[in-house]
């Protein structure tokens, strides 16, 4: 699997707030990666860094293995589209005048048809909505919209600033449907900046957590899976042997925790005890808790726990 855009102690300063810090981050290809961090902790502002509608005071980074400092650059940024803050449209124009002006901006040829495809992709049917002004549209729809917009340059690599912000339940659901549906069809790579916690753990392979201008934690949905949910943490006289037993579980994750072992996974808890009744261990404690993404992401970047 191909790294897609990577970041090396990228630096970005405004007047004497350092909105970018060092950051550091890889994004490989297949991936939905979720930039995770509170408002001003420097999402938009590596996305424009990316994206070259900005430079960095120090650092650089890759993108599909071209450096930043090559000329070449500009090549690889035709390969990927961006929505950063609010839909870029002309809200009195038609949809569908919205993609041939987009297609016309990044050089792309089209037919007719061509234009109703990418309005098509994104669930926008362009006879249904006929003369209908996109300044009429909801915002889900212009969400939608923008991102037909940016498929008609055939992106591997898109990226998202904060898309789910502001918008209905349904909304909501419609738009992360949509990334799963191109991520997994279309191969799209993704990152998506949001503070909607609860949101990204339904689309994201992977994490980027940002906090004050610094990558503080890269984690993989699984790895993050491990380490928050439900789970038993169990002590004994040998907790080695324990991780050994609950290995043979079907959907059990074992790890050392302290002094302890903390038992996630998709497993039984009846089946986990019977397990262990079934040992010659001795057990000292067993304790079922849970614990949230948003509790974890507060004691990443140093909030309440």
């Amino acid at each position: 699997m191909g790294i897609v855009l990577k970041t090396f102690d990228l630096t970005k300063t405004y007047r004497q707030t350092r909105a970018v810090d060092n950051a550091c981050m890889t994004v490989s290809e297949g991936d939905i990666y979720g930039f995770v961090g509170e408002n001003g902790s420097g999402k938009t502002t590596i996305i424009r860094l990316i994206s070259g509608l900005i430079f960095a005071d120090s650092g650089s980074y890759e993108l599909f293995g071209v450096k930043s400092t090559d000329p070449k650059i500009v090549e690889a940024r035709r390969k990927i589209g961006a929505i950063v803050e609010s839909p870029s449209i002309y809200p009195n124009m038609t949809a569908i005048d919205n993609v041939k002006l987009q297609s016309k901006l990044l050089g792309v040829d089209g037919d007719e048809q061509f234009y109703k495809d990418a309005l098509k992709e994104v669930g926008l049917d362009a006879d249904v909505l006929g003369k209908k002004k996109a300044g009429d549209f909801s915002l889900g729809m212009r969400q939608r919209l923008a991102i037909a917009m940016a498929l008609v340059g055939k992106p591997q690599f898109i990226m998202l600033d904060e898309p789910m912000n502001g918008l209905d339940p349904a909304g909501i659901v419609e738009i992360r449907e949509l990334i799963l549906k191109l991520n997994r069809e279309n191969k799209i790579t993704f990152l998506i900046s949001s503070h909607i916690l609860t949101e990204l753990a339904l689309v994201a392979t992977k994490y980027g957590i940002i906090s004050k201008g610094r990558i503080v934690e890269e984690i993989t949905a699984k790895q993050l899976h491990e380490k928050c949910g439900k789970y038993v943490i169990v002590k004994t006289d040998n907790n080695q042997k324990l991780i050994e037993l609950v290995s043979v579980l079907k959907g059990a994750i074992a790890i050392e925790d302290g002094d302890s072992v903390k038992i996630s996974g998709d497993v039984q808890l009846t089946e986990l005890l019977k397990v262990i009744s079934n040992s010659d261990l001795n057990v000292e404690k067993v304790n079922c808790e849970e614990t949230s993404f948003e509790q974890y992401y507060l004691s990443i970047i140093g909030g309440k726990k």
